[in-house]
């Protein structure tokens, strides 16, 4: 395993992170696997990832049915705390009170079984939600402060989905020592906020590595570009790439993944430039081949009927640009459904003809719409 300085934080961690939120802590018959058998499987598959040289957990409290940061204090037991490193988080959206923040901090140390946490994170923060619940004096800022002079966490931080201008403004603010923000082969919006952030000196951890486990299924066009002998190692590698990324979060299952994910890491050689350009160019290929020129610019939103049409044509760009042809039939079966809620699927457009006119690229999208269901619904 190597290891990297987290920024200006003084931490040495991990290139590969373990992000806690998939661990086999999961529901079966509708109940969730928790209890003795759940937090035992899931502390041994974290226990793995610690003797392999891990050093960086990112845990949530609403991650595994709330089980998670519970497995990650069983794993942590008996192990020199002061070669681990524990990020969890604040939900914001939760409450504005301080008091609140301060009782979600004790209860965390008490499930993690710690006297501290490392990084002390706002839960997928925006601008809006800096200004009106966290920066306002006697606020949760003031309240993490006071949290961090009393060493119960060492380091404020936060994660983040919202538009890499946000981010950018987060960053200088100066409030925060590390950053958690989506970066991959897929998803390379944040590529600028990364390397400001780490001109900055924060410590920058990257969570979806594999697309949330998008890129964990077979792809020719990336083997093809790469001769990576899986797609996860491909994405491992690309994030590695980079070199404002400190560390690259990987979200594992079992031991398997782990020792998978550990030997990329070990090897460490991320893709070269000319890997990444072939990557490019033979999604470009395939895209002209699509004939669905989309930008993602979403001046045809909103769809009265609740259509995610950009969502949609991503997904129809995944399954052939970058052949990941099961990953993005999943994702489409998903629309509706969970996080995914508001993002409806292609069936349900009228062909109104509204979104048409307001297109850059003068797609058909109706047409468009009803070619991406046709392949991605009979993705199995």
């Amino acid at each position: 395993m190597l290891y990297r300085d987290f920024g200006k934080t003084g931490a040495k961690v991990s290139r590969l992170g373990f992000g806690a939120m998939r661990l086999p802590i999961r529901k079966e018959g509708g109940a969730p696997l928790s209890g003795a058998k759940g937090l035992a499987e899931s502390a041994a598959v974290v226990r793995r990832g610690l003797e392999l040289g891990i050093t960086y957990i990112d845990s949530a409290p609403g991650y595994c049915h709330g089980e998670s940061e519970t497995a990650i204090g069983l794993a942590i037991q008996g192990w020199p705390r002061e070669n681990i490193y524990i990020a969890t988080k604040y939900p914001t959206w939760d409450s504005a009170c301080p008091k609140c923040l301060r009782l979600r901090i004790e209860m965390s140390l008490r499930k993690l079984k710690t006297d501290y946490i490392d990084f002390y994170h706002f839960h997928g923060i925006g601008w809006d939600a800096y200004v009106s619940r966290i920066a306002p004096d006697g606020g949760l800022m003031a309240e993490a402060r006071k949290a961090r002079d009393e060493g119960l966490v060492r380091h404020i931080s936060f994660s983040f989905h919202d538009k890499p201008e946000n981010a950018i403004k987060l960053i200088d603010t100066g409030d925060f020592e590390s950053m958690l923000i989506q970066y991959n082969l897929l998803d390379r919006q944040y590529d600028g906020a990364i390397r400001h952030a780490h001109a900055k000196g924060l410590g920058t951890a990257v969570m979806g590595s594999v697309g949330g486990g998008r890129l964990a299924a077979p792809s020719a066009v990336i083997a093809q570009a790469t001769g990576a002998s899986t797609t996860a190692e491909a994405a491992l590698r690309f994030v590695w790439a980079n070199p404002a990324v400190d560390v690259a979060l990987s979200g594992m299952e079992n031991t398997a993944q782990v020792d998978e994910n550990v030997a990329t890491a070990d090897r460490m050689e991320p893709l070269s430039a000319g890997e990444i350009a072939r990557i490019d160019q033979l999604a470009e290929h395939n895209k002209k081949l699509l004939d669905l020129p989309c930008t993602g610019c979403n001046y045809y939103t909103p769809c009265k009927e609740g259509v995610a049409i950009p969502r949609i044509f991503q997904l129809y760009q995944w399954h052939t640009a970058f052949d990941l042809k099961k990953s993005a039939g999943a994702a489409y079966r998903n629309l509706g459904k969970g996080w995914e809620e508001k993002n409806k699927p292609a069936t349900l457009c009228k062909e109104c003809g509204e979104c048409e006119p307001k297109c850059p690229q003068k797609i058909a999208i109706p047409e468009k719409l009803k070619e991406a269901h046709a392949v991605l619904s009979a993705e199995k």
